[in-house]
């Protein structure tokens, strides 16, 4: 799944054959790519010993915004992919939709609109599960796929049109209920798949609306639509997109989301939380709202577009000290936020003296959109890169993170940072990676205990290692002594040469 577990830790922790000794330009480099239809916003996933063409084989599975999936030889031995499903239909008049059709403007994401959130793969079915947006013949239509991880054939029961409605007040009522409208509404979040539910969350396309935020949850098996949750139900926009982080969970089941602008009226006894950090307890089919966190300036926060819901949530493992169970996030006001995930805080106004720390203008290097970059958690250590930024490395000590950086890199990102990822062998070997998005990607390599010193970058060993044209918000997938990246136009794959 997106940033590799439920916690969305971005790290793999059995890593055997990347040290940071061998990853240079000397040794390190990119092995092979493949072509793409189209941009590749979700990140790449990976399955080991896949029963598929005739054989046994490494996968690496990639979903595009012309709404293809692909399955790719994840070793570099197959020319053509294994299989790919389209999902338009273009006699029949389902297309990709225009991203002239969603209210005008340029838009996030450009040419068209097809498949953005990262898939989630089920290993013990065999799996994948994605939301594809179509255009059909004037109308509008999200759906749940789940397809054969072997075949690339439908499962029973797929695909579903996902339709919720939810009662309330809120923008877009009609009888007192308010139904889910997909020309609004991004799916860009990563997919969760928790205790025999898939659950899909939506954000908008460039704050265009009438939209809100919704958490719609489906039976993994049955596909049939279980829980149907929206976070702004008497009110607008509460957007969840977190930069395509997915939800996250902790151990216990409970689920976390980042919701972005939008109404809110929690600490008045209203179900809006726009700018809040929510847990969320699943209770057969409802999402109950069992805590949550909203910083004291949320007003301040919405008036100026400085979404708390920048990134996703990270469930870090637990921690010494006099907080067992800590989550981090940060907004695109560059503030760091370290929360008790057993008492969030809720609001408090005047200050979040409430909560277990804030970070004031940690990240980024401007007034505002400083960060977009989900933290990435290994060994003590949390890491981001915001928006015109370095790379930055916080250390946990007795439940509180540095108030500066332990370390930090020399190279300043440009817009919109990077997200980032971990590997390593257990407690050693760690090496922090990431994605550098400037009209063309650069793969950056660090050492993790110390960020400081850059292991690598693909643009070292000049023409050799390029892999084409960036998108924003796009994570580097390690597993197996490969590094995987994907793009405007190809997935590439990097490994010791």
């Amino acid at each position: 799944m997106h940033h590799n577990d439920q916690g969305t830790t971005g790290q793999n922790l059995n890593e055997t054959t990347l040290t940071p000794a061998n990853v240079n330009q000397t040794t390190f480099g990119k092995l092979f790519s493949y072509s793409l239809d189209g941009s590749a916003y979700a990140q790449p996933l990976y399955v080991s010993n896949v029963a598929i063409a005739g054989g046994t084989h490494n996968v690496v599975y990639v979903a595009t915004e012309h709404d293809t999936v692909y399955a790719f030889d994840a070793d570099g031995a197959a020319t053509n992919p294994f299989w790919s499903v389209n999902f338009t239909d273009a006699a029949n008049g389902i297309t990709t939709v225009p991203y002239t059709d969603l209210g005008g403007g340029q838009g996030p994401i450009i040419p068209e609109v097809g498949i953005t959130g990262t898939p989630v793969i089920g290993p013990k079915s065999g799996t994948l599960y994605v939301v594809a947006f179509t255009k059909e013949n004037g109308n509008y239509v999200h759906r749940l796929h789940a397809l054969d991880i072997a075949t690339g054939k439908e499962r029973p029961n797929s695909p579903v049109v996902i339709q919720p409605s939810v009662a309330g007040t809120g923008t877009g009522t009609s009888g007192g209920q308010i139904a889910f409208q997909s020309l609004y509404q991004l799916q860009r979040p990563g997919l969760l798949l928790l205790n025999g539910m898939v659950y899909v969350a939506f954000g908008s396309y460039d704050d265009k609306g009438p939209y809100h935020g919704w958490i719609v949850g489906y039976d993994a098996s049955s596909l049939q639509q279980v829980i149907a949750w929206n976070d702004t139900p008497n009110g607008n926009k509460g957007g969840i997109w977190t930069s395509g982080a997915s939800l996250s969970a902790d151990a216990a089941g409970n689920i976390y989301a980042i919701i972005g602008n939008g109404t809110f009226d929690a600490n008045n006894g209203g179900p809006d939380y726009g700018d809040s950090v929510v847990k969320l307890t699943p209770n057969g089919n409802t999402l109950t709202v069992s805590d949550y966190f909203t910083p004291f300036d949320q007003q301040t926060l919405q008036a100026n577009d400085m979404d708390l819901g920048s990134t996703g949530f990270t469930v870090l493992p637990n921690q010494p000290g006099p907080v067992a169970h800590l989550g981090v996030c940060s907004a695109k006001s560059g503030k760091i936020y370290l929360l008790n995930r057993d008492n969030l805080g809720k609001f408090q106004a005047g200050s979040d003296s409430q909560i277990v720390q804030s970070i004031p203008t940690a990240l980024g290097s401007g007034p505002n959109d400083n960060d977009y970059s989900t933290g990435t958690y290994w060994q003590g250590n949390v890491y981001f890169i915001g928006n015109g930024d370095v790379v930055k490395q916080f250390q946990l000590s007795n439940g509180q993170l540095s108030v500066t950086p332990f370390a930090q890199g020399t190279q300043q990102y440009g817009y919109p940072g990077a997200n980032t990822s971990v590997s390593s062998n257990g407690a050693s070997g760690g090496i922090l990676w990431s994605i550098e998005a400037g009209g063309i990607n650069i793969l950056h390599a660090y050492d993790a205990t110390d960020v400081s010193k850059e292991l690598y970058n693909s643009n070292q060993a000049g023409a050799r290692d390029k892999f084409g044209a960036a998108v924003r918000f796009t994570v580097p997938t390690v597993i197996n002594g490969k590094v995987y990246v994907a793009g405007k136009t190809e997935l590439a794959a990097f490994g010791l040469l």
